[in-house]
């Protein structure tokens, strides 16, 4: 089986290719959580798969490094895009369908220069890429004592912290995650510090699915960025806000609107190809 490995902001997935053939199925949750297995598989924080879907350019399906289906990865869909692009399925913008309805994406040329106009060769498969990404609208926030609760696509908590660095992130995921509300469907853990440099703060994220702390967490970029935009009173209107992630830097942009929801939600940040190989595969693990 050929696949693709692919990073955005250190967020790390394996890509694979199921237009003409289907090598890996829904039900497929022990081989899915072979592959991510850093130590005896590929490794990667989640396995995504490429597929057709009636009136849009794919279909993205996500599984988290535990094998099983998840919701929407913010990260996740920035790298099919670029995959996509790469295959040659799209030119600059694509549609496609996830678990949480479509999605829109733009890609763009290299991310060591944010300012260019350039479009990147296809033939040089090691491009790291541009992508900015529509999410979906959030409805609701909501306050849960110091922290905030919302939906982008996937749950999340976020709370701000001093000291962020010093912070044990896997206690204090799990803390939460595994708490009475949340152990059985789990939420994602984000702590984001009191104070950013020029609108860009730093975060650490804890994955359910994953059960660690990953580099980067698109979804949770989403809702770190509109938690402090509610944090510091922010006014009704457009508003863009930088986070800064242990394996790069996001941008969310997005729209309050005066019903307490938001919408026009773009992330957009690098998405690279690590590199590509094969590998066997048996349905009997």
């Amino acid at each position: 089986m050929k696949f693709w490995k692919y990073q955005g902001a250190g967020n790390d997935f394996i890509l694979l290719d199921q237009r003409e053939k289907q090598w890996i199925s829904r039900a497929d949750t022990s081989l899915i959580a072979h592959l991510c297995d850093r130590r005896f598989g590929i490794g990667a924080d989640g396995l995504i798969l490429l597929q057709n879907h009636s009136g849009y350019d794919f279909e993205m399906v996500y599984f988290n490094a535990d094998g099983q289906e998840s919701t929407m990865c913010g990260n996740g869909g920035r790298c099919i895009a670029a995959f996509a692009w790469h295959l040659g399925i799209l030119d600059k913008t694509c549609h496609f369908w996830a678990i949480d309805g479509a999605h829109e994406a733009l890609v763009s040329g290299w991310a060591f220069l944010p300012t260019s106009k350039l479009t990147p060769d296809r033939s040089h498969r090691s491009n790291q890429l541009l992508v900015n990404l529509k999410m979906s609208d959030v409805k609701q926030v909501e306050r849960d004592g110091e922290a905030y609760i919302l939906n982008t696509g996937s749950p999340h908590y976020v709370r701000f912290v001093k000291n962020l660095d010093s912070l044990d992130m896997i206690a204090e995921g799990h803390a939460v995650r595994y708490s009475e509300r949340w152990k059985e469907a789990g939420i994602n853990v984000n702590l984001v510090s009191e104070t950013g440099i020029n609108n860009r703060y730093p975060i650490r994220t804890y994955e359910r699915g994953v059960e660690d702390e990953t580099y980067a967490c698109g979804t949770g970029a989403t809702a770190a960025a509109i938690a402090t935009f509610l944090s510091e009173g922010g006014k009704i209107g457009h508003f863009a806000i930088g986070l800064q992630a242990k394996g790069g830097d996001l941008v969310v942009n997005c729209h309050a609107n005066g019903d307490g929801s938001f919408s026009n939600i773009w992330l957009w940040g690098p998405a690279a190809l690590v590199f590509e190989g094969e590998i066997h595969i048996q349905k009997d693990l």
